[in-house]
């Protein structure tokens, strides 16, 4: 389950720096759809009790699909009708313009450094779809004390008084305080590991860091689990104390 090959993660980088692969988009009957659908039913149960708008996505460390999985998990939200924001907050290695194909001149660090851009101006909606993103922007010296300021406190309450679902892709748990940051603000966390390539104690050291901040993580998604079948290559599992599974 744990543990990692210098060839998947060669194949795996390789893979980000082209841009990422919206499954649910391209192959939208596929099992790998469906299963993005199926996370997306798991996290509405949790959200019967307590009002969940905000999600942070994360994970342990690089190339284990915390970007794949919040990008299509957003387009599978908008098949529901719902208003969904998918924002970029990798503010070191942001991945989502690619994915989509839009224009990163501005993003989430130009909202957070002129307060008087229009929230319109620099939120895009992708063509074909009903998905608003949010690119990152220009690659900024202080990504953490920008997520950490009260600019963006304001800015997580206008997106949440626009639309139903905002996702936030964060940087992994363990390399920069980035993520328990954004843990801490936002309603619930979906922690992301790949077999093959998370290490167990960087698993549970990030576990950690986000109890640390009181961070309710919804569950974990185990994704990369190739069977010879084309079944349930994304699967989710539910906590309530946040143990990884």
């Amino acid at each position: 389950m744990f543990g990692s090959s210098r060839k998947k993660i060669m194949k795996l980088d390789s893979q980000q720096r082209k841009g990422l692969s919206l499954i649910s988009k391209l192959r939208p009957k596929s099992v790998i759809a469906e299963q993005y659908r199926t996370i997306r039913t798991n996290i509405q149960f949790s959200m019967i009790d307590r009002d969940v708008k905000s999600i942070v996505m994360t994970s342990s460390g690089p190339w284990e699909g915390k970007s794949t999985t919040a990008a299509n998990l957003a387009s599978v939200f908008t098949d529901q009708g719902k208003r969904v924001l998918l924002v970029d907050a990798d503010l070191r290695k942001p991945t989502v313009q690619r994915t989509f194909g839009l224009s990163n001149v501005e993003g989430l660090t130009t909202l957070l450094s002129s307060p008087e851009q229009e929230l319109a101006e620099v939120i895009q909606l992708v063509t074909g779809t009903e998905l608003h993103v949010l690119t990152s922007g220009p690659i900024p010296p202080n990504p953490s004390e920008l997520l950490n300021s009260n600019r963006m406190n304001i800015l997580m309450k206008r997106f949440e008084d626009m639309f139903d679902i905002i996702i936030y892709d964060m940087p992994p748990v363990t390399s920069v305080t980035d993520a328990q940051i954004m843990a801490a603000k936002a309603d619930g966390v979906v922690f992301v590991i790949r077999h093959g390539v998370s290490q167990k104690d960087s698993v549970l050291n990030a576990k950690e860091l986000l109890e640390m901040v009181n961070a309710n993580i919804l569950g974990v998604v185990f994704n990369g689990v190739e069977k010879k079948t084309d079944y349930s290559y994304y699967g989710y599992g539910y906590t309530n104390e946040g143990e990884a599974k």
